[in-house]
């Protein structure tokens, strides 16, 4: 994949937790940055022994193209592909896949997440790593910091640099989900630099400005049980998307619609995300 085909007009990196893409600036940053924090949603904390009193997300995608405040919960193993189609100013598709781990208990201390993302599928090169380390505070919430698009190759990728960032999640206690101990209503609020600030050369060049709002935002919602509605704004554009749990297994898929609004890329385009998190110890 060349440089002009790693540009990105908008946003997600979100996955991934890691699993993660988004709409800012450039295609690696688009699915590096919304894999990563894909993942994020995917290995939340799920109520169990010992656990406070309070509701926690429940276990189902909620972000595709921003980050979460939510990190992952015990040890997991975890990888997945995603996709973006068609990219911003270009008629083509793009795929990224993702691979890592997380430790820890963010309830005691604080749980790790570590990954790496491989952007040029098709020929297994052009990598970049991420982590993110996540702690629960008070009732229903969570914070974490985190860096996407680590070490990303200059002569491959458009990337602006490195991404940082900090975000809070809260589940909201008076709406139980009809998962177990979970909450109908999550929403995340977070700031970040790179791909959550800065539009692509593109964007430059057609006249939509340089700069995002570097602020991120969004609100999931449970339609049914195992189906979210994910409402987002990754700092350059907005999106939607739905969140799917089809099966007992924690397989996890997320589809949507991403670009909707002109701030960034000359058209929407959709995304999706499969991801498996498996568990080591919990």
């Amino acid at each position: 994949m060349n440089r002009r085909s790693k540009i990105r007009g908008t946003f997600f990196f979100t996955i991934v937790l890691y699993l993660v893409y988004s709409g800012s600036a450039f295609a690696q940053s688009t699915f590096e940055d919304n894999l990563q924090k894909k993942t994020d949603s995917l290995l939340a904390p799920v109520k169990g022994k010992g656990n406070r009193d309070e509701l926690l997300p429940n276990g189902v995608l909620q972000n595709l193209i921003s980050p979460s405040g939510w990190g992952g919960f015990g040890t997991y193993i975890f990888g997945g592909i995603g996709g973006d189609a068609p990219q911003p100013y270009r008629n083509t598709a793009d795929l990224i896949s993702f691979g890592g781990f997380c430790v820890g208990d963010p309830r005691k201390a604080v749980n790790v997440a570590l990954s790496m993302n491989i952007t040029s599928v098709h020929d297994v090169r052009d990598f970049s790593g991420n982590f993110e380390v996540s702690r629960q505070i008070f009732t229903g919430s969570s914070i974490s910091v985190g860096g996407l698009q680590l070490f990303a190759s200059k002569h491959e990728s458009d990337s602006p640099g490195s991404t940082f960032y900090f975000a809070f999640s809260h589940a909201i206690q008076s709406l139980p989900s009809q998962t177990e101990g979970g909450s109908k209503l999550t929403y995340t609020i977070g700031i970040g630099s790179g791909r959550f600030y800065l539009k692509s050369p593109l964007d430059v060049k057609a006249g939509r400005g340089a700069h995002g709002t570097a602020i991120f935002g969004s609100i999931s919602y449970e339609l049914i049980k195992n189906v979210n509605f994910n409402t987002e704004w990754s700092g350059i554009n907005l999106g939607c998307s739905l969140g799917i749990k089809p099966f007992k297994s924690p397989l996890a898929i997320g589809i949507g619609l991403t670009d909707l609004t002109r701030y960034s890329s000359d058209k929407p385009n959709t995304s999706f995300i499969i991801s498996y998190p498996l568990s080591v110890a919990r």
